[in-house]
């Protein structure tokens, strides 16, 4: 039974949870929407996956802010086989209960933005 009190607990901790600004000249964490490389949301189709995070609008040399109090809990390699490595790394984070990445990716032609990634890669939407 105390399991899942304490699970009910920190579910309800993180339901409140918002993501405050992430980008200077993004205020309102505009979405990445249609390019050549397809859509920002959560589970937009890329060629042999889903896409597993939310791309938020962020113009390059934005100042990308923290979204709560939060601690650094590492690096993260995004591509492992390395043949993408113009930016191959981004941050993991906790704070509020949840624990999630950013990182960015460039090809050209794509929106410029910043990935918000949830550890246990479940969709990050509705903390926006």
């Amino acid at each position: 039974m105390r399991r899942v009190v304490v699970l009910l607990a920190l579910l309800s901790v993180c339901d409140g949870v918002t993501f405050s600004q992430l980008c200077s000249g993004n205020p309102n964490n505009q979405r990445r929407t249609s390019d050549m490389w397809g859509q920002g949301n959560y589970g937009a189709s890329r060629q042999d996956r889903l896409h597993q995070g939310l791309d938020i609008v962020c113009n390059d040399g934005a100042t990308v802010y923290a979204p709560f109090d939060v601690k650094l809990k590492g690096q993260v390699i995004v591509y492992p086989n390395g043949l993408k490595m113009a930016i191959n790394k981004g941050i993991k984070l906790e704070g509020e209960g949840l624990c999630f990445k950013l990182f960015y990716s460039v090809y050209p032609g794509i929106t410029s933005h910043v990935h918000v990634q949830m550890c246990n890669k479940s969709d990050p939407t509705r903390y926006f």
